[in-house]
Formats: C-alpha cells, structure tokens, sequence
C-alpha cells in the first residue's frame, strides 16, 4: 500500500520517473551494496566468514599468512559473495551504459517550415529493459507451477518431463534438476556451466530467443511500432529527409524491428554473461537496476536543460 501511494506521488508530479521502477533499482542497489560490504558473519565450516566481498578481502588478507591463498580465496570462494562476482557486476554496468550510446539517428525534415532539420533516434536498447523483465516473470511463473506440481505429483512422468526439483549443497532452496524448466534456468556457476554444456547452449538459446521475440511482440503493443513512429512523425509535420511521405512507413519498418530485436538479443547475452558469472543481484536484477538508473539520468539531465534554457528565457 505504502509503494502504491509512493508512485503515484511520483506520478503526479512530486519526483521524476516511475516509483515501482526507483523502488526495483533501489532495492537491488541495496543487495548489490550489501553483499559487496557486509560486515555480517557466516559460520561456513571453516570458520566464520565475513559475507561481504570487499569486506573479506582486507580480513583474510590482514589474517592468513600466504597472501597468494588470501587472494585466491577472496577472489573465488564458494557459496559466498566473492571479488570475481563484484567485478562481473561493474562489468556489466559497464557494458550496459556503454551500449546505452548505441543508436540509428534517421534525419527529418519539416515539412512546413523550410530548412528545419533534425534527427530520429532509433537506441540499440529500444525497448530498454521491458524484455527481460516480461522473460522474468513468464521464467518465474513457469518455475513456480512446476515447483507446485512436482511438489503434489512427483512421481507423474509428465510433471517430472516438465520439472524435477531438488535441495543442493544442503540448502533449503529448491533448484531445477532435470526437465524443461532445467533447460529454462541458468547454470548455477560457471564451472556447471563448462561440465553441462548442453544446458547451457539450452539456456542462451531460450534467453536469447524469449528476450527477442518480447522485444518485437513490445513495439506493437506500446505504441512504438514503426506504423506508430510514422504517424507521429506525420502529426508533426516531419518527413524522412530524402524520402516521400509514403515510403516513410517502409524505412522504419527496416530499422526499428531490427533494432528491437537485436537489442532485446543483447540484454539477454548481457543477462547470461551476468549469471554464468556470478554477478551479484542476479542477471536479471543487474539488468534492470542499470537501465533504470540510466533512465534517470537522462530524466535528470533533460529536467536540467529545460530549467537552464528557463532561465536563459527569464534572465
């Protein structure tokens, strides 16, 4: 009730952006910082830990003789946040502010006012990050009546072709074992990841593939198709310069189709890498924490540029 009442403060004009989003980046940022500073304790069998990354780097450093072990153990431990998953989390932040620049800019022209000129940018991430979020929740509803079937009828061979689940490493958390749904979720580390490659090919596919076709199915149902973009475009009174009005439809429709797909093609690679990797959060999180953050950054700058060229107006 308190997030409902939140966003439609936002809503209304109170903050900038959407409050569910902020709510989702916050609450990831949160985890992400959390395991990589944790100063929290984990008895592991070997002692107590510090669950922190950052944080257990500088105890076994400062507490084990053989430093290259320190390191070693630091950067790959198990079952625990590690240096190797926070760096995978800053590469894929990277990454993804990096493809952020990537666009088609298709040149307008006014076709009312004379000389007027500018540009249509076609993102490479067009969709932004609605493809892995609509690939999340289809994943988790599918997994969550598998683990509800299988729990009732384990012994069905139909229920079991679609899932089989079980505890590892003496954990409560239920995984996928064999299966569809096995084919669905991602490798649990890399070194599953190298031992079954048939998942794994499995796994790209079905992330490349669903993050793809939710890309394409998206432009049609949020306004953002290329009959869409071509009637705006009409409204305004712009045209693509060095094209009729009519053939307008026919160059979008051979660019931002391509654009979604690709870009919805690579939010799923980058939500792969961050799985097989370890990043902290979870690929999917990851994912959706930097493209929102990113989305306020250019709601800010834009906020600031139009305050700026109020002043200029009013000084």
């Amino acid at each position: 009730m308190i997030v409902i009442l939140l966003d439609e403060l936002l809503q209304k004009g109170y903050g900038l952006g959407s409050g569910i989003s902020l709510f989702i980046a916050t609450n990831i940022c949160e985890s992400i910082v959390w395991k990589a500073f944790s100063p929290t304790t984990i008895n592991t069998g070997r002692g107590p830990e510090f669950e922190g990354a950052v944080i257990a780097l500088f105890h076994l450093l400062m507490t084990w003789p053989n430093k290259q072990r320190a390191l070693q153990e630091a950067f790959y431990r198990q079952n625990l946040p590690n240096i190797m998953n926070l760096l995978a989390t800053l590469l894929v932040f990277a990454a993804v502010i990096y493809l952020q620049g990537f666009r088609v800019e298709i040149p307008v022209k006014s076709s009312r006012q004379r000389g007027a000129r500018g540009s249509y940018p076609v993102r490479l991430f067009y969709t932004s990050n609605m493809p892995i979020m609509l690939q999340s929740a289809l994943s988790s509803n599918i997994f969550l009546i598998s683990q509800m079937m299988y729990s009732r009828f384990s012994e069905n061979l139909l229920v079991r072709l679609f899932g089989v689940w079980e505890a590892k490493d003496g954990s409560s958390q239920l995984h996928a074992v064999s299966g569809l749904v096995y084919y669905m979720s991602p490798p649990l580390n890399f070194r599953e990841a190298l031992l079954d490659p048939i998942h794994t090919a499995a796994y790209i596919v079905y992330m490349l593939g669903a993050c793809a076709l939710f890309s394409k199915t998206w432009i049609e149902v949020s306004g953002s198709s290329p009959r869409d973009v071509a009637k705006q475009l009409k409204d305004q009174g712009l045209v693509m310069a060095g094209h009729r009005e009519q053939s307008m439809y026919k160059e979008l429709k051979r660019v931002i189709p391509t654009a979604a797909a690709f870009g919805g093609a690579c939010i799923g690679a980058l939500s792969v890498f961050s799985d097989l990797m370890g990043a902290l959060g979870s690929g999917t999180g990851t994912l959706l924490a930097v493209t929102i953050i990113y989305g306020y950054f250019e709601i800010a700058a834009k906020e600031g540029d139009l305050a700026g060229m109020k002043g200029m107006i009013m000084g």
